[in-house]
């Protein structure tokens, strides 16, 4: 079991010496603070090792005054619930990912794995079941029958126990929708790492769910995306990094960790044509209602 107390794999910012590869520069700060919604913070990556802490410390130093540390299986969900009582800028969500779900029902496991998932998630500061939901990309065949069960069974928890949704959609938007409808969605839900276009924007701002959007929103090639983001309503709009992964431009394919939010945020500015100052207050409102009181 990882220890947050421990250094971890992090890569100081601009420490590399190569001038590529390693974590890139830190951006300017952002003129208001505002919250990073997903990231991974026990993913490892190469080079010199700093602690849970001094990657927070990092991204405070550049507007980023808080994070969702989000779990995937049980061990990044316990580690997240470690995470979360040892630095009060964090605020977790526990899940089995939906690639994990079927790994888990193959072993029968799933069942234990899933009542797990509910008692970690009864933690004060565990804020959100996530992230959980379809992902068509990476699995076929009666995994996909797997995932759906996992997916219902995450949003029977989050109801049950009054939490966030947090979505994982990977070409599966329309499965996903119906998959809520069906249940009933909670009150709160959060597609994570938005990768739907106008159609599911549009759908979101009917349903009152948030769009989350990483990295992923300043690549060259993202038109859906910037589209789904100009008529997304302001008030459900948040910002993740999705660490340590997606890295936005211009540092694509370098490791991605909390302080580079303020290079997306900005992108975000841009494609809304909102003033930066009030983007920023509008996304940290945005976090506090969708998960509550990081203090």
């Amino acid at each position: 079991m990882l220890n947050p107390l421990t250094p971890m794999p992090f890569r100081s910012p601009g420490n590399d010496g190569t001038g590529r590869g390693g974590y890139p520069p830190a951006p300017e700060p952002l003129p208001v603070p505002v919250m990073d919604n997903h990231t991974h913070l026990d993913f490892p990556n190469d080079g010199p090792s700093v602690s849970v802490r001094d990657a927070l410390d990092t991204a405070a130093a550049v507007g980023v005054q808080g994070a969702v540390q989000v779990g995937c299986d049980l061990e990044s969900s316990r580690f997240t619930v470690k995470a979360v009582e040892l630095d009060p800028r964090l605020l977790g969500a526990v899940a089995l990912h939906p690639n994990d779900a079927p790994d888990y029902a193959r072993r029968g496991e799933l069942e234990d794995a899933l009542a797990e998932i509910e008692a970690l998630a009864a933690h004060p500061r565990i804020r959100a079941i996530g992230e959980t939901g379809l992902d068509f990309f990476r699995t076929e065949g009666e995994g996909l029958a797997h995932q759906r069960y996992s997916f219902r069974r995450h949003i029977d928890i989050a109801k049950r126990l009054g939490l966030t949704l947090q979505i994982h959609d990977r070409d599966a938007h329309d499965d996903v929708v119906q998959v809520l409808r069906e249940e009933g969605a909670p009150e709160r839900v959060v597609f994570h790492c938005f990768s739907g276009g106008e159609e599911l924007a549009r759908t979101c701002n009917a349903e009152g769910w948030y769009m989350s959007f990483a990295g992923t929103v300043t690549f060259k090639n993202a038109v859906n995306l910037r589209a789904a983001l100009a008529i997304a309503e302001p008030e459900r709009i948040l910002v993740e990094t999705d660490a340590p992964f997606l890295t936005p431009h211009p540092h694509r394919g370098r490791p991605n960790a909390s302080y580079m939010v303020p290079y997306t945020v900005r992108a975000m500015a841009d494609v809304t044509g909102k003033d930066l100052s009030a983007l920023c207050a509008q996304i940290a409102e945005n976090s506090l209602r969708a998960y509550g009181s990081w203090a």
